[in-house]
């Protein structure tokens, strides 16, 4: 008996199952909002020329951030999938003195590229469907730009650059039943590497990231 009449059927019937591991694609938008030392600071400040002189005190912060990312997510097992992850944001924050300085005007750009599994609650990996956990590392590349204004004549900027590794975890949701769902996602992205503030590293870049984008 041949099985050529058999071959279209069996197409047919895999082809589901083969679409279902193809890669997801995603897209969104974020809203990051900074925690602990990165939300606000206080450390000393510079002296004030006095008689006799006073130790200032400086607070800096920054507050929310908006940005994005692109996803890809490539499905292993009905419950898991390994995600990359492109995304970036920029947070704008000042620094002010306790005495005899003006306000400085602060910028923290942040571009990501992480690896991330994703375990799905209900065995929707390969369609990229219901609820799931997300973790894994992150290469963080940021640039912190400082505006400094000194009593109100004269002001200059400069920037640092700083490579770090860091770590997100989070929980995210996909609704819908078509090509194209919307995601809800909320996280908590931390340093790990890199921010030895005695040492003059910044402080941590950690926030809670609130995402809301499509995956295909």
């Amino acid at each position: 008996m041949s099985l050529r009449p058999l071959v279209p059927l069996l197409a047919l019937g895999f082809a589901p199952a083969l679409q279902a591991q193809e890669p997801h694609f995603g897209f969104g938008f974020n809203l990051a909002f900074p925690t602990g030392e990165f939300r606000s600071r206080t450390t000393q400040g510079p002296s004030i020329a006095t008689v006799p002189p006073v130790q200032s005190t400086q607070t800096e912060g920054f507050d929310a951030g908006f940005g994005g990312q692109f996803t890809i997510s490539f499905p292993i097992q009905p419950t898991m999938a390994f995600r990359m992850n492109f995304g970036g944001q920029s947070t704008s924050g000042t620094r002010s003195y306790s005495a005899g300085y003006s306000r400085d005007d602060l910028q923290h750009n942040i571009f990501s590229l992480a690896g991330e599994m994703q375990l799905f609650l209900n065995g929707g990996a390969n369609r990229h469907r219901g609820s799931y956990f997300f973790f894994g590392p992150s290469a963080d590349f940021e640039r912190w730009d400082y505006t400094y204004g000194r009593h109100d004549s004269w002001d200059y900027e400069t920037y640092d650059r700083k490579s770090r590794m860091g770590a997100n975890f989070g929980f995210g949701h996909s609704f819908g039943y078509f090509a194209g769902r919307f995601t809800m996602e909320v996280a908590f992205h931390k340093t790990l590497s890199g921010n030895d503030v005695a040492k003059g590293d910044p402080p941590s870049a950690d926030f809670v990231k609130l995402h809301f984008g499509w995956v295909f």
